[in-house]
């Protein structure tokens, strides 16, 4: 007979101090992690440029702008719920707790083979649940393709292959060029 060793579920508490300085993030459901693995280049590229092209445009805004390494946090059916979208706004003023928002009007995730289902589905279904998000992108890293998902026109899926994708959220225009600049496809 087999003795199955009983697995404590980590407090949110004790996960917030975790992550802190950690070498490897996680991802938290309910008291279980989730290790995150390691990005391309051309992932990193993707994430860098709509930081860039994004950040000079928030100055003398509430809005913050987070590339990869802050968490959102969510509440559904009871359960706590942690993410690291690969980029994340938050235009809330009070939405500040110090390693996580919770209130984030846009969300991006640049999708890969090993997470583009995860992305398409748990995390879009998940994401729906917060009502101060207005925008879901996910961002092809193998394709000049975004898909957009906006609460006004009820989450049905955009693609954009060409031009820009309007963020309602900031009420601009990202040039697909710009998402794609020195990214070998």
């Amino acid at each position: 007979m087999t003795n199955l060793a009983h697995v404590r579920s980590l407090s949110v508490d004790d996960y917030l101090a975790t992550e802190d300085g950690a070498d490897i993030r996680h991802e938290y459901i309910d008291g279980e992690l989730y290790a995150m693995t390691g990005a391309s280049d051309r992932h990193g590229l993707i994430t860098l440029n709509l930081a860039s092209y994004l950040r000079p445009l928030l100055r003398g805004t509430p809005c913050q702008l987070f590339a990869n390494d802050m968490k959102v946090r969510l509440r559904i059916n009871e359960q706590d719920v942690f993410y690291y979208p690969d980029l994340l706004l938050s235009c809330d003023p009070s939405d500040r707790a110090t390693y996580y928002r919770a209130q984030p009007c846009l969300l991006v995730e640049v999708l890969s083979d090993s997470t583009a289902r995860i992305d398409r589905r748990e995390k879009f279904w998940a994401y729906q649940t917060i009502p101060s998000l207005r925008e879901y992108l996910l961002i092809s890293q193998t394709a000049h393709e975004v898909e957009v998902y906006r609460r006004a026109d009820g989450w049905v899926q955009k693609i954009i292959t060409h031009g820009s994708v309007r963020l309602d959220c900031l009420d601009v225009a990202l040039p697909l060029d710009v998402i794609y600049e020195d990214v070998p496809l």
